[in-house]
């Protein structure tokens, strides 16, 4: 499907009054306001949602493998979430978890 140049750029436009929208409704309507515990509460837990929701689907369907779900990958993964949880450390768990996943690679082939 082809779009036109005028297509395209309606498209720009509209995404960034949409994106600009949204971030003005939080911090230009609300940014003066204190906010609701419960709320401030919830809000602590948007990165930890966030990041398996961003690696997840680079570990069940990586692209370098053409999308077929690799035991290495999964291993590392696993490593990784077992050393977080285990150690409470952030960098341990991602270097814990590339050398898992190099390690495995080099396993595996």
């Amino acid at each position: 499907m082809s779009m036109s140049s005028v297509e395209i750029w309606t498209v720009i436009v509209g995404l960034g009054i949409g994106t600009f929208l949204i971030r003005f409704s939080f911090l230009g309507l609300v940014g003066d306001r204190p906010l609701p515990a419960w709320l401030l509460r919830v809000l602590r837990y948007t990165p930890v949602a966030v990041l398996p929701g961003l690696v997840a689907p680079l570990v069940l369907w990586p692209q370098a493998t053409d999308g077929v779900t690799d035991p290495a990958r999964l291993v590392a993964a696993v490593a990784t979430v077992v050393l977080g949880v285990a150690t409470r450390n952030t960098l341990i768990a991602i270097i814990g978890g590339a050398l898992t996943l190099y390690a495995m690679l080099w396993l595996v082939g």
